[in-house]
């Protein structure tokens, strides 16, 4: 499968199967993941992996999809606000490449705010100068939903004088 298979076919998975997944598939996937860009070479992202414990304080609607891998990945705040709004948008592509890099191999991902709240912040032992951008589940795909409409991205488009 190309890269632009893999977007196009990646889903939010809702629904996961029991099968664990291999921890050392997780670690090269968020190894690739760091290639995100990044102004500065910030690298702002740092990922905690949740235990049951944790989890299960967290108290989520569908136990992210009873996935068997559930990790929060935060962003450090940067010098000034610019310097901490380029790495949220760097963790987020952190994010978005591990989905990507997972889903190629047939892995699928959940991607939550839940941990955005104070409360959860809390639970997640997030520390004051950082920000939560998700808390992501990780599994291998018990249904794969149907794609969304997308709007047409002519309809998204402007050009500037």
């Amino acid at each position: 499968m190309n890269v632009m298979d893999i977007i196009q076919t990646r889903r939010n998975i809702k629904k996961f199967k029991k099968d664990s997944i291999d921890r050392n598939d997780i670690l090269s996937w968020l190894k690739v993941a760091t290639m995100a860009p990044n102004h500065r070479m910030t690298e702002p992202w740092e990922v905690y992996f949740i235990g049951p414990e944790t989890r299960a304080q967290l108290n989520h609607k569908t136990n992210f999809g009873d996935a068997p891998v559930v990790f929060v990945v935060l962003s450090k705040h940067g010098k000034n606000e610019v310097e901490r709004e380029e790495n949220r948008a760097a963790t987020a592509c952190f994010i978005q490449n591990f989905m990507l890099s997972a889903w190629a191999e047939g892995v699928g991902s959940f991607w939550s705010s839940i941990g955005i709240t104070p409360k959860n912040r809390i639970i997640l032992s997030v520390p004051e100068d950082y920000d939560v951008i998700g808390v992501i589940g990780v599994g291998y795909p018990e249904e794969i939903p149907d794609v969304k409409p997308r709007t047409m991205i002519e309809e998204k488009i402007k050009d500037l004088p």
